[in-house]
């Protein structure tokens, strides 16, 4: 930025000495007669005259010298030569101060979504239940990108045209202040016909890019549930729901364009007018022999005038650039103000490892503005033991299973693991005992390795291969043209359900976590696949904690204790043969997987 600074300056003081010249030029072309010399030297140190006449007469005094030496038309060459070189400085100037700038402009957007990405990852689950996926994409995508275009594109702007306008206003004073006074009587005219257009940018502004966030959660709907609407064959319910959308989008931007496409007219308009008005008044007072400035100054005056309004037209331009661009940012400190309220604690309390037991103590938990999903849960869960949950869909499983590692905290009662409620413990120490099989297998588009490793800093192939074999995943891994090289596609796409199963289970396998959370794993698989993927879940449950989502009671009758739930409450407890002798909830779901 300083350099930028210094820049702009040299770039303003190399303009304004290059317009100079047109006062000498103008006087030998229509004013001077080379043989009857009109100037004598002024000596510098005299105090007889003012600096400012000093430095005028001088230079006059030079060119005539020049003329008498050199003739005419070879001063005028020469002065050509001297315009070309300080035009060549200026605009060398110009060009150093604008590209001093990109570094600083490209490194604004980058540290921008740098931080929202960052934010996004910090962020609880609960804030994205209540986000479209596509309209956190666009922010990112569309907004950050608005503000690059009308934001950090106006720095350089901001810091020159002030520069500018300053060294220009001063030489305009230095030239005719009388004329410069009556200048500034009409600038505010072009300061309000600009900022009439610039009034309801920001809200116009605000609503496309709203427009833009529904087109793209729309296209990520699409993509997600592009099987579904070709099943249904709604390619043409879509197709009439996706260019509504983008008509919508279209009616937004094209008010915000039409209200930008009028500001360089209009500001061209009234900056020409403002020429006008000057011309009239200065010329009135030159041909009545009223005025001190003579006519070739006059012209400098007027070349000066107008080299002043494209910066003033710039600033206009910022004006409704930046408001513009501070929709998307209001947009976007809608992420970065995001309060997060699974934090740490002050003094969190260190927690080496899982010793003794896991306790729910009169846990409720309901989401933020909904109705309670967890009621009074009491439940203890003691090392190296497997607790499964079972009920009907909605009756708070996962929701309770979420509450653990601390997704969502609780609304009323406490988790407690060796008798410490988890809210006092860092939440990177607290996820770092658990580990995660998830019904849908969530899985990166990476290589196998990546994968399997996801999370393990410096992870060997040796144990990745051994996690790999423990979770029957090995053998179909080899044989893959690259092994466990292979890419496996946006979340496993190359993969089978089961082959997707099996490498979330290895990348548990390879985290070895004391507590590991089963969310249904082997319910979206076929009966073989089951029965593999089963295999390896048993090796990985055998020697840890587990609490174990099911709706399959076949994968959960060995589990030391059995939770039925209903409607957020635990309705029965107990282990496979004592529930079916309770014949209750738990014996007709069973009797119904039996039929």
């Amino acid at each position: 930025m300083v350099w930028a600074v210094v820049l702009n300056i040299l770039s303003a003081v190399f303009n304004i000495f290059s317009f100079t010249l047109i006062i000498p030029i103008l006087n030998m072309l229509f004013n001077v007669d080379p043989d009857t010399p009109k100037y004598v030297f002024y000596a510098w140190e005299s105090t007889d005259y003012t600096f400012k006449e000093k430095l005028v007469n001088n230079a006059y005094y030079y060119v005539q010298d020049m003329i008498a030496f050199y003739g005419p038309s070879t001063t005028l060459f020469l002065l050509g030569i001297f315009l070309g070189v300080t035009t060549l400085l200026k605009t060398s100037c110009y060009f150093g101060s604008s590209a001093v700038m990109i570094p600083l402009r490209t490194g604004v957007v980058r540290d921008l979504r740098v931080q929202v990405y960052n934010k996004v990852l910090s962020l609880p689950m609960g804030f994205f239940s209540q986000q479209k996926k596509g309209d956190i994409i666009a922010r990112m995508s569309g907004d950050v990108g608005q503000i690059e275009f009308s934001i950090t594109s106006s720095l350089d702007m901001l810091i020159k045209n002030p520069i500018l306008i300053v060294f220009y206003f001063t030489t305009l004073l230095v030239t005719s202040w009388q004329l410069t006074l009556f200048t500034i009587a009409v600038v505010p005219l072009m300061a309000w016909g600009m900022s009439a257009i610039g009034k309801k940018l920001k809200s116009e502004s605000h609503e496309a890019q709203v427009k833009w966030s529904e087109t793209m959660s729309q296209l990520d709907e699409t993509l997600g549930g592009l099987r579904i609407i070709k099943a249904f064959i709604a390619e043409d319910k879509m197709k009439d729901r996706f260019l509504k959308t983008c008509n919508e989008h279209r009616q937004s931007v094209r008010r915000v364009a039409t209200r930008q496409a009028s500001a360089h007219p209009v500001s061209e308009f009234l900056g020409t007018c403002m020429i006008m008005v000057v011309l009239w008044f200065g010329g009135t007072l030159i041909l009545s022999k009223q005025f001190a400035l003579d006519a070739p100054s006059f012209i400098f005056y007027m070349v000066i005038l107008y080299s002043v309004l494209q910066p003033l037209k710039e600033f206009s331009r910022a004006g409704y650039s930046i408001p513009q661009g501070m929709a998307s940012v209001e947009r976007v400190d809608k992420i970065m103000n995001a309060v997060n309220n699974i934090a740490d604690p002050v003094e969190p309390k260190p927690l080496a490892g899982f010793n003794d037991v896991i306790e729910f103590k009169g846990v409720s938990f309901c989401y933020e503005g909904g109705k309670e999903v967890l009621k009074d849960i009491n439940m203890t869960i003691p090392k190296g033991k497997m607790v499964a949950l079972v009920g009907q869909s909605g009756s708070g499983k996962s929701t309770l299973v979420d509450l653990i590692p601390r997704y969502y905290d609780v609304t009323e009662g406490a988790i407690c693991i060796d008798g410490v409620d988890i809210r006092d413990h860092r939440v990177k120490d607290l996820r770092s005992l658990i580990g995660n099989v998830n019904q849908e297998a969530i899985l990166f588009n990476d290589t196998i390795f990546n994968n399997i490793s996801f999370g393990v800093e410096g992870a060997t192939m040796e144990q990745v291969i051994e996690a790999a074999k423990i979770a029957n995943a090995h053998d179909f891994i080899m044989e893959k043209e690259k092994g466990y090289d292979t890419n496996i596609g946006d979340r496993g796409a190359k993969l089978s359900g089961g082959q997707r199963q099996r490498i979330s289970i290895a990348r548990a396998i390879l985290k070895n976590p004391p507590i590991l959370i089963l969310d249904e794993a082997t319910s979206a698989l076929d009966t073989e696949s089951e029965k593999i993927v089963q295999e390896a879940l048993d090796r990985l449950t055998g020697s840890r904690t587990t609490i174990a989502i099911a709706h399959r009671l076949s994968t959960i009758k060995n589990a030391d204790e059995i939770c039925v739930m209903h409607e957020g409450r635990i309705v029965e407890r107990g282990r496979h043969e004592e529930l079916l002798e309770l014949n209750g909830y738990y014996k007709r779901l069973n009797d119904m997987q039996a039929l």
